[in-house]
């Protein structure tokens, strides 16, 4: 019996994250991910789905079955992009690091901020899902997994 997949995970761009900067647009064209660009919705439903973001409880392997939807742009910008999506409710990742480098001279990240890519892989491994060739074009990949090498033992 074939296992089944879960609902593709969806991500959200802002129209002002720069493409050429963005994380997750190696992810383009893996049947795994759906691509809406902000404020347009795709015609994926979102019933059976969770948003991952902060302050929600954590995200666990009992989510397998979820669709995931992420917001992807700048901290500020993602905040913005937040309530066209408040009928999902709201899950947190565990105490990953990151390993992108932040530059903003203007604002602060949030201390438990991940770079999209990250989020989505810190996701497929707490949720049991497949993470192959997810962080393969990701420039910072192996810090990340070096980094959370720890966390990833765990999860194993």
């Amino acid at each position: 019996m074939a296992e089944s997949l879960p609902p593709p995970t969806i991500i959200v761009v802002h129209p002002k994250e720069r493409r050429s900067k963005c994380t997750v647009e190696p992810l383009r064209g893996d049947e795994r991910f759906r691509f809406w660009k902000f404020p347009s919705r795709g015609p994926e439903s979102l019933a059976g789905y969770v948003r991952i973001g902060l302050g929600g409880p954590q995200l666990t392997p009992e989510h397998r079955d979820s669709g995931l939807l992420f917001l992807d742009g700048t901290w500020r910008l993602a905040e913005r992009m937040e309530p066209d999506f408040r009928e999902l409710p709201v899950y947190s990742l565990g105490p990953w690091e990151t390993a992108y480098p932040r530059t903003s001279k203007l604002f602060e990240d949030p201390a438990a901020g991940l770079a999209t890519i990250e989020a989505i892989y810190a996701a497929c491994v707490q949720t049991g899902r497949d993470t192959d060739g997810l962080l393969d074009d990701y420039r910072w990949g192996d810090e990340f997994l070096r980094v959370n090498s720890e966390r990833l033992m765990h999860h194993r």
